[in-house]
């Protein structure tokens, strides 16, 4: 007919599409590989650009802990100086609840783009194993940045309790099975283990209470409503040293010295038993590496300075810096260890 033309579709190519035929296609697939090389070293150097201006806003630093706790005064600590390092406000957001779970989960769904860190305890390698339906993975959904520190604990008992050394109370406890109550924040937490392997090396059988927070557990410990608690120093100490807490033993290899009169389990008759706990820094997953790694080191330059390490050892806290890769390697490995723990003693959560 006059005035149209015959229309003729596009010759297919075995791979279903229209370009991969003629000259035309031999030309796009010699150019392809050399668009994609471009397109990968532009947004290589998008994220060097990136990094390097990193912070350019405010940081958000979770602490899935209620205030007021060694993981609180840990975490204002070393934002503070990052603050002055970066030009830039890092400021600390206190979520508890749910055995560390709910600033947990808030880190997980947090953008990956190194504007929100978290603190994170030994407590994130023992929650997996007491809850069977986290809303997240310990591993798969977070970024290691840095371990920064190592804490010793410290046995505190109510002043009321008739024993004044590690074996007088290793007696009292066996003499009255299940009398003795224990606090710990939170069922399955690191202090919960620290007591429930004190159980299993001394064979003394004592009740677990759990609290939502240190500083009520502390209120009922000097209080009396019960009896004992496996405590970080920081916050026992000053209560220790008004002589409304009775410090037994720290565990770890050497005295505080904040309370020097007080001997290490070792010392004190039981070298068999130690435990320590870990603060560290988690990102979401998904965080640039150099990002991370940015972090990571100028997390570790704070704790070389001399004053951010006295106020750490004042406090009962030993540096302990470890490497995104590092820091990856003692998760896994503490998820394996406080495992083989929990099931032994046989600890449900509540």
């Amino acid at each position: 007919m006059v005035g149209w033309a015959r229309y003729a579709p596009p010759a297919v190519s075995p791979r279903g599409l229209p370009w991969h035929t003629g000259n035309g296609g031999t030309m796009f697939r010699r150019q392809f590989p050399a668009v994609a090389l471009l397109g990968l070293a532009c947004l290589a150097q998008a994220h060097a650009q990136t990094a390097q201006s990193y912070p350019a806003k405010p940081i958000r630093f979770i602490v899935p802990y209620a205030p007021g706790g060694s993981t609180s005064h840990v975490a204002r600590l070393v934002a503070a100086k990052l603050a002055e390092s970066w030009g830039q406000p890092v400021v600390v957001d206190n979520k508890p609840g749910g055995n560390t779970v709910i600033g947990s989960d808030t880190l997980a769904k947090s953008p990956p783009d190194g504007y929100t860190i978290s603190l994170a305890a030994s407590t994130h390698a023992t929650v997996p194993h007491l809850i069977a339906n986290l809303p997240y993975d310990p591993v798969r959904d977070f970024t290691p940045v840095a371990a920064m520190v190592t804490t010793q604990l410290v046995l505190v008992l109510n002043p009321a309790v008739p024993a004044n050394n590690v074996l007088e109370f290793i007696a009292l406890a066996k003499a009255k099975p299940d009398t003795l109550n224990f606090a710990a924040v939170g069922t399955g937490s690191s202090t919960h283990l620290a007591a429930e392997v004190f159980k299993s090396v001394t064979g003394v059988r004592m009740q677990h209470v759990p609290y939502k927070g240190t500083a009520p557990a502390l209120t009922d410990l000097i209080g009396g409503q019960i009896q004992l608690n496996f405590d970080t120093p920081v916050t026992s100490i000053p209560h220790v040293q008004a002589g409304r807490l009775k410090a037994l033993a720290i565990t770890g290899k050497a005295r505080l010295a904040a309370l020097p009169d007080v001997p290490t389990f070792a010392e004190a008759g039981l070298p068999e038993y130690d435990f320590q706990l870990w603060f560290g820094v988690l990102a979401p997953a998904g965080t640039p590496k150099d990002i991370v790694d940015k972090i990571s080191a100028a997390i570790g330059k704070v704790l070389t300075l001399p004053d951010v390490r006295q106020q750490l050892a004042n406090q009962g806290l030993d540096v302990a810096y470890r490497t995104p890769d590092q820091f990856k390697s003692l998760i896994r490995a503490d998820l394996e260890r406080f495992g083989k723990v929990i099931k032994a003693a046989g600890i449900k959560a509540e």
